[in-house]
């Protein structure tokens, strides 16, 4: 009894505890009127979620959708019968161009070179007025000079221009650089390799392969981490396109979404072209090299159009790693994974047995260098930057991808990097640690183009930019200013005018005194005007400096270009006033041109990255010095290099070549100064300490050098300027300033304004001295 009452206590203890477990369980588990709630919530979080991504999807894809850099190109090479071209440097130009040396040059963008002859089959070039396509064309430099010119394929036209060098770009902050294509400019051999190779279902899936998918899925969970993939070419585009990199779960599932609404609401060969736009392909330094028409520059410094099939494979072998796979850096991984790509080419029958093989046995093909790196030639780039400031706005030049084609010949470029360096080693061979700076500027002598810009002895890198911003005494380099102010007074001067050279005092009003002296130390009595220039004599420009007055050659100078503010002072007619050396290049850019300022500039056209063009940078002149006393100060600048302290030139120059040009050196030699100019180039070079020490250096034993070598090395015209209307020239004994006899013992050829002539006249003082004329005249 006590049993059943006890089971019954039990089973009404048993009973009432279930009851009561029930009931908590029922208590716990939701109702379905929850669940049915927390569903309508959970799905209008995805339709949010979804409605937010398919608004990301399409405002990226049909709005900017890349930054595309500005692109800086270096002058076309123009080629022709009767060019002065040197074949050394013509072929250092072709090479820098990305063309291949071969026996035939039988393909575009090759080259062939036999002693003096050359064929050159050139790329086609979309320039700013209009399209050039690729030509076939031999020709020969014989003596510096090109003839035989012949076009063998393509346009029967008497001039060849090749595509001018991209010398460097204006990047997007992310660093991203990318060349732009549609999809008729891919080759049909890369997109089918692409396709193949990445994405064979490409045409029939829905933006996911859900089989890929589950697959990548069960190898990831086994391993525990992602580590497979099986995406397809639009959900590789939506991770590169809108996602980070991560390899989480949130992120692969919203790829899928996007990657649908993609498909939704774009066609396949959108998400193609953008693809092929968008996909990272190898890195330069810290530039990002995007898309395949960036990519066959970068490895192969030429366009997708003229790739072989086994170039498009290796391009298409990058796909799965860049870095891996970098041909530079990993040929052989490269070599195998290409060959690879080809292999599944002639599977799938897109290539012969043979062609494979024909293509697997070939090198990979890439340049040493690339082609387009960033910014080669960081001085001149800096100069394109500041003018190009005045028109165009930063993010305009980062992100539109703006053509901007430069006045910069690669040439001389490389040639006057070279120099510089080399002659400053040889001028520092003892004490390397001295850290011997230099400037060079080099410009068309009369179109004021900028032909090359170097800004420091280590010109490969960007830092302070002494051709621009090194502002320094410019010594006797200003002195053709004050003979210019001279000249431009025929009633009171001309070039034989004498001048004393003698020391003087000038005491000023606090109690100062200016006593200048000649570099020598010497005093050389009394001199004609030219020979006081040509010897670059401080006692005697000093003198006809005080005549003419301070502000009268300080304006002539601001004729002559310079916008500085310049110490007003009379020992401004010996250089105690400092200018950079572009400054200087604009100064003796007016003297060059026959009295026009020419404004030195850098950049020709800009146009859009479809050709339009958005600005011309004209050629403008303006004559603002009298023609007839330019002529003056040219004769005696010509003077300077044929006898005066320039005269050393000539150790470099043949002797032939007529050059004007002027030295400079300022106190304590701490700067070396040469200005010079050719008919076809004005060259300005500086040298000297950052820490503004002596270099040890006059104008003519450190700046002068590195003026002649680097002219040597290009073929060119002599100076022969226009004797203006208004100038005679006339026979004069050189020892009294008299008007003489040709043929005469030390009559000399001299020009004058008209009306300024010498009247006093005198006949050579015997016959002896006509016939030592003659007889010196046949040496």
């Amino acid at each position: 009894m006590s049993k059943r009452t006890s089971s019954k206590s039990k089973g009404h203890r048993s009973s009432g505890s279930n009851h009561k477990s029930t009931h908590l369980l029922q208590k716990l588990r939701p109702s379905k009127s929850l669940i049915f709630k927390l569903v309508v919530v959970l799905l209008v979080v995805i339709l949010g979620w979804v409605i937010y991504l398919d608004a990301v999807v399409r405002a990226k894809f049909e709005g900017k959708r890349w930054e595309i850099p500005a692109r800086v190109y270096a002058r076309p090479l123009e080629i022709y019968d009767g060019l002065a071209l040197n074949a050394d440097n013509l072929q250092l130009e072709l090479k820098a161009l990305g063309y291949k040396k071969t026996l035939k040059a039988d393909m575009s963008g090759s080259f062939a070179r036999h002693g003096s002859n050359f064929v050159v089959y050139s790329r086609g070039f979309l320039f700013s007025d209009g399209a050039e396509s690729a030509r076939r064309v031999a020709f020969t430099i014989d003596s510096g000079v090109v003839s035989r010119f012949y076009v063998a394929k393509g346009e029967q036209n008497e001039i060849l221009r090749l595509e001018p060098l991209q010398i460097g770009g204006i990047y997007p902050a992310q660093k991203e650089d990318r060349l732009l294509v549609t999809l008729d400019q891919v080759p049909d051999g890369l997109i089918q390799s692409l396709l193949w190779v990445e994405d064979r279902d490409f045409e029939n899936h829905i933006g996911i392969a859900p089989l890929s998918i589950i697959r990548a899925m069960i190898a990831n969970m086994k391993a525990g981490r992602v580590v497979q993939g099986g995406s397809t070419l639009t959900q590789q585009l939506v991770k590169n396109f809108y996602l980070s990199r991560d390899k989480t779960i949130v992120r692969k599932a919203t790829e899928a979404v996007m990657s649908l609404l993609l498909e939704f609401h774009y066609d396949k060969q959108d998400i193609l072209e953008a693809y092929i736009n968008e996909v990272y392909l190898g890195q330069a330094g810290a530039r990002a090299i995007h898309g395949f028409g960036m990519a066959s520059q970068f490895y192969f410094g030429k366009p997708l159009s003229d790739l072989d099939i086994e170039q498009s494979a290796l391009l298409v072998a990058l796909v799965k790693g860049p870095a891996y796979y970098d041909p530079r850096r990993h040929q052989e991984r490269a070599l195998e994974r290409r060959n690879l790509v080809l292999s599944v080419l002639a599977e799938e029958g897109v290539l012969s047995q043979s062609e494979a093989i024909i293509a697997r046995g070939r090198p990979l093909g890439v340049i040493d260098k690339p082609s387009y790196s960033t910014n080669r030639y960081p001085a001149f780039i800096d100069l394109v930057k500041r003018q190009l400031a005045s028109d165009y706005q930063q993010e305009d030049l980062q992100s539109e991808g703006l053509r901007i084609f430069t006045t910069l010949d690669p040439q001389m470029q490389e040639r006057a990097e070279k120099t510089l360096k080399t002659t400053l080693a040889s001028l520092t061979p003892q004490n390397k640690a001295s850290a011997l700076q230099g400037a060079i500027v080099v410009t068309g002598s009369e179109s004021g183009e900028v032909a090359a810009l170097v800004g420091g002895a280590e010109p490969k890198f960007s830092g302070f930019n002494r051709a621009l911003d090194a502002v320094r005494p410019i010594g006797s380099i200003i002195k053709p200013a004050v003979y210019l102010s001279a000249l431009q007074h025929p009633d009171r001067y001309t070039l034989v005018t004498p001048l004393k050279d003698e020391p003087f005092v000038l005491e000023f009003e606090n109690g100062e005194r200016w006593t200048p002296h000649n570099f020598d130390e010497k005093n050389h009595g009394v001199v004609a005007l030219y020979q006081a220039l040509s010897k670059s004599y401080n006692l005697s420009t000093a003198r006809l400096g005080l005549d003419l007055g301070v502000d009268e050659v300080s304006s002539t100078i601001r004729l002559l270009g310079v916008t500085r503010p310049m110490n007003i002072y009379p020992s401004l007619f010996l250089g105690a006033t400092s200018l950079a050396p572009f400054e200087v290049t604009q100064m003796y850019q007016t003297i060059a041109a026959s009295g026009f300022n020419v404004p030195v500039r850098a950049i020709r056209s800009v146009t859009t990255s479809s050709g339009e063009e958005l600005s011309r940078y004209a050629y403008e002149v303006d004559q603002v010095i009298d023609s007839n006393a330019m002529h003056l100060l040219q004769y005696g600048l010509i003077g300077v290099a044929k006898e005066g302290t320039a005269k050393s030139v000539y150790r470099y120059l043949n002797p032939d070549l007529t050059v004007a040009g002027k030295t400079g050196t300022t106190n304590d030699s701490r700067d070396s100064w040469f200005a010079g100019f050719s008919g076809d180039y004005l060259g300005v070079v500086w040298l000297g300490h950052d820490d503004n020490r002596s270099t040890g250096l006059t104008g003519s034993a450190g700046a002068l050098k590195v003026w002649g070598k680097l002219m040597r090395q290009f073929p060119q015209r002599p100076f022969d300027p226009i004797k203006p209307s208004g100038i005679n020239y006339r026979w004069i004994d050189e020892n009294t300033g008299n008007l003489t006899e040709d043929g005469c013992s030390g009559a000399r050829f001299i020009p004058f304004i008209k009306g300024s002539e010498p009247v006093e006249t005198q006949s050579c003082k015997s016959g002896f001295s006509r016939a030592k004329h003659w007889f010196n005249s046949l040496f």
